[in-house]
């Protein structure tokens, strides 16, 4: 081992709404050198990690061990001995039934620092997600908690059940799936009230999100002709009948649909966090990233941004065209003036309200969010646009529509590659994987390079799985590679496309009254 210590943080990640994450537990993944985690209930954890993180699997199933637990505690000493940030990522919190105690300990005794970092229990959020408080002034006051995690050839329980029956309040069983038919038995035979109502609740806070209720006589049937499987959190007491008024989660109208969505990891996050809002089971499989320009182009840019006062008229046609402009123009001038008294144009409300970040206001954008009707704007609304000068920041290999159409309308025109699209390569989070082994209900398509990305990947969509796209450009590229989309966006943007989804799961028609947001691409 190195001389040098480093520092193991053992973080609670939660139940698995990546909001439900401390920040700290953030902090601590973005720091981390090395990352050990289980069977996490969302990726996007991952996501977060430096791209060099060391990823390590550790997981655990019911009858599948990635590594058993001294083989864990090996690795934590190894590589925090090594000098490394360890972040050791535990579903819920790392104390509540999750070994923490242990791997702690472990770390003591071979004189290395570590941090606790709790998180939300599902002991907690089950039971929220499922509209049940777990104290309430009518039903209880005080609240237990205890594992149904035994082996099922166990003859005697190391759990005290007649303790737990008398014990007044709600009672909150963790991992107790398998032995459900045993433990509701037990608890009747120790003097409970067969009556008494029970919960269970299964991925709780994520689009897979299910529950099931009856009673302590009855759950045990319920749950076998459900195919209920583990893990799941049990709740025992009168607060279940809470449930009628207090259940606001399993209203959303996408929860337990699968939705996949295609984009850079940076800009899937509004679109992934809105369907996510609504219940659905997101999926993010990046199939493009995005880069400077570089060679000819990058110096060519530069130029441009330099000059850019010269121009009459300066075309964004994406947010990123704007962040990769202004990035440049704070680097070459130090006086905002020097922008000069040219005219903004922007495609669409997205590319608008990126430049609003930067105290740009919009002169032209036009109804219809593409490059043609970019130049419908600019006949109907500026007239003759005949020797104007005009810099069009744009991504490399951007259709040529607009280029052509503004040339044709005599306009002196300049075109500056701000950025570069490439297809992604890289799965960290194992998304890819994830969606030949499970598919989806629903995937999304925001531009014609996120199609080319997506079938880069080596990836095939099923004819089960239906397609919502972004707008007429995308939907080209779909049906030149064989697919017909079920569902497209109009307007052409976020809020559209998110609606066109949940329109495709209730079957009904889209409707245009929608804020605008929209995408880098569809032009």
């Amino acid at each position: 081992m190195s001389e040098e210590k480093g520092i193991c943080y053992l973080v609670g990640a939660g139940p698995g709404d990546p909001g439900l994450i401390t920040l700290r537990g953030k902090e601590c993944i973005e720091e981390a050198d090395v990352i050990v985690y289980d069977n996490l209930a969302n990726d996007d954890f991952l996501s977060w990690a430096k791209p060099d993180a060391e990823l390590i699997f550790a997981g655990k199933t019911a009858k599948c061990h990635a590594m058993r637990q001294a083989e864990i505690n090996e690795l934590l000493v190894e590589k925090t001995g090594e000098g490394k940030v360890v972040t050791r990522l535990k579903g819920g919190d790392p104390l509540i039934f999750g070994r923490g105690g242990e791997e702690g300990a472990v770390l003591h005794d071979a004189g290395l620092e570590f941090e606790f970092v709790p998180g939300i229990s599902s002991a907690i959020a089950g039971p929220a997600y499922a509209g049940i408080p777990l104290t309430h002034r009518k039903y209880c006051s005080q609240v237990s908690i205890f594992t149904g995690h035994e082996s099922p050839d166990k003859e005697n329980s190391s759990i005290d059940y007649r303790q737990i029956v008398r014990a007044p309040g709600t009672k909150i069983m963790l991992m107790g799936v398998a032995r459900l038919p045993y433990i509701m038995e037990t608890i009747i035979e120790e003097g409970g009230d067969p009556e008494t109502p029970v919960a269970l609740v299964r991925q709780a806070t994520t689009g897979k999100h299910q529950t099931v209720t009856g009673t302590v006589a009855t759950i045990a049937d319920i749950v076998r002709d459900a195919e209920f499987k583990a893990p799941a959190v049990c709740i025992i007491g009168g607060v279940v009948n809470c449930r009628e008024k207090l259940n606001w989660f399993e209203k959303r109208p996408l929860l337990g649909k699968r939705v996949v969505v295609t984009r850079t990891r940076k800009q899937a996050s509004k679109l992934k966090d809105d369907l996510r809002a609504l219940g659905a089971d997101v999926s993010e499989i990046p199939t493009i990233r995005i880069s400077q320009s570089e060679g000819d182009d990058a110096r060519g840019f530069a130029h441009c941004v330099a000059e850019c006062h010269t121009y009459d008229w300066i075309i964004f046609t994406s947010p990123n065209a704007v962040e990769y402009f202004f990035r440049a123009f704070d680097l070459i001038r130090d006086d905002a003036r020097a922008i000069g008294g040219c005219r903004i144009a922007a495609v669409g409300p997205g590319t608008a309200e990126k430049l609003k970040e930067y105290r740009m206001a919009t002169d032209l954008m036009p109804q219809e969010h593409v490059a043609e009707g970019l130049l419908k704007a600019f006949q109907e609304e500026v007239g003759s646009i005949e020797n104007t000068t005009m810099l069009w920041v744009r991504a490399k290999g951007a259709r040529d529509v607009l280029s052509k159409g503004l040339n044709e309308a005599g306009v002196i025109l300049d075109e500056a590659i701000a950025y570069q699209t490439d297809s992604e390569t890289t799965d960290p989070t194992g998304a890819v994987q994830k969606f030949k082994d499970d598919g989806a209900d629903i995937i999304t398509f925001t531009s014609s390079s996120t199609v080319e990305g997506f079938f880069d990947l080596g990836l095939s969509i099923p004819d089960e799985t239906m397609i919502a796209s972004i707008g007429p450009v995308t939907s080209s590229t779909l049906a030149e590679n064989g697919y017909e989309v079920d569902a497209e966006a109009n307007p052409h943007n976020v809020p559209a496309l998110v609606q066109a989804v949940v329109d495709l799961v209730n079957e009904e028609p889209f409707g245009e009254d929608n804020d605008a947001f929209l995408n880098d691409e569809e032009y």
